[in-house]
Formats: C-alpha cells, structure tokens, sequence
C-alpha cells in the first residue's frame, strides 16, 4: 500500500493515513481504505483507529484530479466513490476512532466525523469543511455525517460558513470530543478508549449503529446523483 498503512494488536486495528504528502483522496486512496476495512473484518477486529503521521491527517479530495474529471457521469462515478467509503466507515460495524495532532481539511474532517470518537492533540492545526467556501457543494451525505459529530446550534458557521477550527476551538464547540493536550499522547489516549470499548459487545454494537444509521444513510447515498445534476444545471 502506497497511502495508508494496516496493523492489529490485541483487537484493535490501526490505519495510518501516510503518503508521504498531504494525504489527499483519489481513486487509489478510496480502494486502500475499502481494503483495510476489508481486513480489519477478515481480522475480527473489535475496534478500528484512523491515524495520521504527525502533522497532517487529511486534506481532503485530491485538487489536481477533480478538473481532470470532464464528463458528469465521471464525477458522478467518482463522487459516489467517495460517498459510498465515507459512509462505510460511518456504518462500519464496530466502533471507530479518529485519533490524531494535525490538520484534518474537507474529506480529513469527514473521515472524522464519520468515526464513532474523535479526538486530537493541541496544537497549530485546523479542522475545517470548506466546501462552500471554495465554491462546492455539501451533498446531504456529507451533512448526515457531518451533522452526526457537530452540534447543531454550530452547524451553519461549521457548514454553511466553513469555518476554520483550531484542535482547542473544536472541543470547546463539541465537534471534538477529546483534547489532548501534548501531542505525542493521542495514540495512547486512543489505544485507552480502544481497550474500553472491546468490552462492548460486538453484535449489539453493530446492529445497534445499522439500526440508528443505515436508513438515513441510503437515503442521502440515493440523493446524491439527482444532487449533483441540480448542482450542474445551476452553475
């Protein structure tokens, strides 16, 4: 794997965003993370840690392909991709942790709010959706994900403002739900909650979440072409 890396240890997998770069997504990234979640249930795994190296989680879609996409069935195509992972990791059957110190933007932020915890290290890093901002859309699947980790008296600002999170402004808003204060001891905290959360039992864990979740979630995957023409026919 080029753009993330998979290990286990006593139950709890781990993936590491790292590609040497600024982590972004295409076609590539989306097929390593559907095989390590593909593992990490070959794996039995009862808990999965999204991480990233120090510094840099995500920043989101990768810019130098979307132009490159000239047709709308392809950016339907790949838009679905991308809805269709990020909702896997939202509906993902055991409970799911996004623990790192670093900036997390647009699909980085995404993939942490779809994760069941999320918690980061202090520090210089932003955590934002900026789609509006940089003239795109936020389709309801983004929204149901987003919106599921936000409070909803900070989803305009959040959303509709793309407004510009430090790590500490975040966990104050509720939008992080641990802060840790040295950077270097996210991966512990995380690997702490882990260990806790493996007492859960699995099966209620998994049908429970389907039964919270799965609904909406095909809802707004449904959405997302008739979305996306509305959107074209208007710009």
């Amino acid at each position: 794997m080029t753009k993330m890396h998979y290990t286990i240890e006593d139950k709890i997998a781990l993936i590491t965003l790292d590609d040497g770069k600024m982590n972004v997504m295409n076609r590539e990234f989306f097929q390593e993370l559907n095989d390590c979640l593909d593992r990490a249930l070959a794996d039995k795994a009862s808990v999965l840690i999204f991480t990233g190296r120090p510094g840099i989680f995500s920043a989101g879609l990768d810019l130098k392909l979307l132009p490159t996409l000239s047709t709308i069935e392809e950016q339907i195509k790949f838009q679905k991709t991308f809805a269709s992972v990020m909702l896997r990791v939202y509906m993902f059957p055991v409970p799911t942790i996004a623990a790192y110190a670093g900036h997390s933007i647009a699909g980085g932020a995404i993939l942490s709010y779809a994760c069941d915890r999320f918690m980061v290290g202090e520090g210089p890093y932003k955590i934002q959706i900026n789609e509006v901002a940089n003239k795109m859309l936020i389709p309801s699947w983004i929204s149901l994900i987003c919106r599921s980790s936000i409070p909803p008296q900070h989803w305009r600002e959040a959303l509709l403002h793309s407004r510009a999170y430090s790590p500490r402004e975040a966990f104050e808003r509720g939008i992080v739900d641990d802060l840790i204060k040295e950077e270097g001891k996210v991966m512990d905290a995380a690997k702490e909650l882990a260990r806790d959360l493996c007492k859960l039992d699995g099966k209620a864990y998994a049908f429970t979440k389907k039964f919270m979740r799965q609904e909406e979630a095909d809802k707004t995957f449904n959405l997302l072409e008739k979305e996306l023409l509305t959107w074209q026919k208007n710009t």
